[in-house]
């Protein structure tokens, strides 16, 4: 803990110390995937695009660099970083309406009905950024990373398969609910003890989309994949506030182009994601089992999403609702 202390510390001391011209002109951006993962892909056409459109540079700070999600958050709050990508599943103790995401069954299951849910979402691109202005972010964007699986030991086709079971989640109270309502026993864990914890059985299973569970190698020491339909990751990319609203509209624009079209090539990267990433996983480990539940045996999943909603609401008052509303008109209005 203490060697983690020192790293973090001079990892952002030395992002603070320049005061050149020079240094003025980049923009500092962390987010919480290694650079070959989804969100380092998006961080990078990001990049691309501002570097070859204007005289700024931007530094890209991997996961790890800068410590975990809470710590790139307080720094990018704090104007140290100006831009980062973090999960809604992180930024729900700050914002609790952002643990809607985790409603199961909320949001179209794949394909392109669930790429214009996020082009088109009232939600996200009008609700959202005045919840995350309250708290100094300027949300730019939210998307998808790919449909969420479980790895266990055991298989898993209903909920009482999942019964003591000892689930590793993000430490998000919405999705503690939700596998508890699953049946499961939620064990909330930073990421970094994930793999040991399961080498170890301290715990028995957890939930990622493909490709995480892939290039984490998390499949070494599950047994089997379980694709219950019940989410797909978000991640959402913000700016400090107090840098972005400085800006001139012409950098603005600059900075909403360069999402734009970052955002157009992540969902393009996607397609196929899921598949090859599976496709790799049994090429290593062919005795991993892979289980695609049928619609009748994802029923009591869906039913138990009715007390996650419960929850919810009870957590997030009036504003939670008006938001989880919008978001079920928003995903009929694409898959209607």
């Amino acid at each position: 803990m203490r060697l983690k202390t020192l790293l973090i510390g001079a990892g952002t001391a030395a992002i603070m110390v320049a005061t050149s011209a020079t240094a003025q002109q980049t923009w500092r951006y962390a987010f919480e995937e290694a650079i070959d993962e989804v969100q380092g892909v998006f961080a990078q056409q990001f990049q691309d695009y501002i570097e070859a459109n204007s005289d700024y540079s931007v530094q890209l700070f991997p996961f790890g660099t800068l410590g975990e999600s809470d710590d790139i958050m307080e720094q990018t709050q704090a104007g140290i970083l100006q831009f980062v990508n973090q999960s809604p599943g992180f930024t729900g103790a700050l914002i609790p309406e952002a643990q809607v995401f985790f409603v199961p069954y909320l949001l179209p299951q794949e394909g392109e009905a669930l790429n214009e849910f996020f082009r088109n979402s009232v939600a996200i691109n009008e609700m959202f950024p005045e919840l995350y202005a309250q708290h100094g972010l300027e949300l730019l964007t939210m998307y998808p990373e790919g449909e969420v699986v479980m790895t266990t030991k055991q298989p898993v086709r209903s909920p009482a398969d999942l019964n003591e079971q000892n689930i590793r989640v993000m430490t998000n109270p919405l999705l503690v609910e939700s596998y508890r309502a699953f049946g499961a026993v939620p064990t909330p864990l930073p990421w970094g003890e994930v793999y040991g914890g399961l080498q170890t059985n301290m715990i028995q299973g957890q939930e990622n989309p493909m490709f995480f569970v892939e290039s984490t190698r998390m499949y070494e020491v599950t047994d089997y994949i379980t694709f219950t339909g019940h989410n797909n990751f978000t991640t959402a990319f913000m700016a400090n506030k107090d840098f972005f609203d400085g800006l001139s509209e012409d950098d603005q624009q600059l900075i909403r182009d360069a999402v734009e079209v970052a955002f157009d090539h992540i969902l393009e990267y996607q397609d196929g994601l899921t598949e090859s990433a599976l496709e790799t996983i049994l090429e290593s480990k062919p005795e991993m089992e892979v289980v695609i539940l049928s619609e009748e045996e994802r029923q009591p999943f869906m039913d138990a999403a009715e007390s996650v909603e419960a929850e919810f609401i009870r957590m997030t008052g009036d504003s939670g609702q008006a938001i989880l509303d919008q978001m079920k008109a928003d995903r009929d209005a694409v898959t209607d």
